[in-house]
């Protein structure tokens, strides 16, 4: 990627001197009684699978579905988000950021300008009454070891996620390097497809998606859930295509092979990859993210189309 020279996002919260103990400043905004949404799980001892919530290393070691914790999880310590501390927000000037932290801001303010452009021209093929919709800019928390959220806590186990509950991605930049090394799937355009997917989650909150989710999950088996949430993750990756689709043609940072590093790093996250590596078989009915053909085909599509109706997995007739 040519990203160098390009608008670094402002939306920086950096906790990495926080010693695993960051602040929440949310107001618990969006209804949510759950936790958040993640589309690379990372598994660094358990015997379990992948999960979209902050609670992965707890169903990891449990070995079970991690939407049977989130459904009575609370938002945080306590009973509500309100119960954090306040600390203040700590953001980085552009003279004291390290390479990387360059890298994240350019990618994350590239979401801004395209998600601006597309949201409201595009949000009423998904949503009819969502049309002409603004964009609200995410913040997205860099952390080490540990942090808290408005979904609870997090560490380096859980990998990055979306927290719904004040509108924030998350996520400790070592996760690269498992990225990298564990996952084979090297490559800062596979860096940039991360934040994509993240911040296709908070699109799908923003459309109302995530709400509707939420709200519907309490109602299913354990295997409903499963294929619901895997509709909502390969929608975060082919909404992270439709990103990089405008993001190819309206800027110049994106060189030969970048897209290939995408499709690489969503084939290597797949449930069935994953699990094959974990356990030494697969079991497709646990699948909470999608497998890696599909990963990869949905990313493909969003890319290819630049179309948030192209989008639509809740209504597709094959996943």
């Amino acid at each position: 990627m040519r990203w160098e020279g390009h608008r670094e996002s402002s939306n920086i919260e950096d906790r990495r001197d926080d010693g695993g103990f960051g602040g929440d400043d949310s107001g618990g905004r969006g209804g949510y009684s759950g936790g958040g949404f993640g589309g690379l799980p990372i598994n660094l001892g358990g015997g379990g699978i992948g999960t979209i919530a902050i609670v992965l290393i707890v169903a990891w070691l449990l070995g079970i579905n991690p939407l049977t914790l989130l459904s009575g999880m609370p938002v945080g310590p306590g009973s509500s988000s309100q119960q954090f501390q306040q600390r203040p927000v700590q953001r980085q000037t552009v003279a004291n950021k390290d390479q990387l932290t360059r890298f994240v801001a350019v990618v994350l303010g590239d979401t801004e300008d395209r998600w601006k452009e597309i949201l409201p021209t595009q949000a009423g093929e998904l949503v009819p009454r969502a049309a002409g919709m603004r964009y609200v800019e995410p913040t997205l928390v860099m952390f080490s070891g540990a942090t808290r959220s408005a979904c609870g806590q997090a560490n380096a186990a859980t990998g990055p996620f979306y927290c719904p509950a004040d509108g924030k991605v998350y996520i400790d930049l070592a996760f690269y390097d498992e990225l990298k090394t564990r996952f084979r799937a090297p490559g800062d355009f596979a860096q940039a497809y991360v934040i994509a997917h993240e911040i296709g989650h908070h699109v799908q909150d923003q459309l109302g998606i995530l709400p509707a989710f939420n709200q519907a999950r309490a109602r299913m088996s354990e295997r409903e859930q499963n294929r619901a949430s895997v509709k909502v993750e390969l929608q975060a990756d082919c909404f992270a295509g439709v990103w990089a689709h405008f993001a190819q043609k309206e800027r110049d940072f994106i060189e030969p092979g970048d897209i290939e590093e995408a499709l690489n790093a969503a084939s290597r996250i797949g449930d069935d990859s994953i699990q094959k590596t974990m356990r030494g078989y697969v079991v497709p009915d646990s699948f909470t993210h999608g497998s890696s053909e599909q990963r990869v085909r949905w990313f493909k599509t969003g890319f290819q189309s630049g179309r948030l109706g192209s989008c639509d997995t809740f209504k597709a007739s094959t996943l």
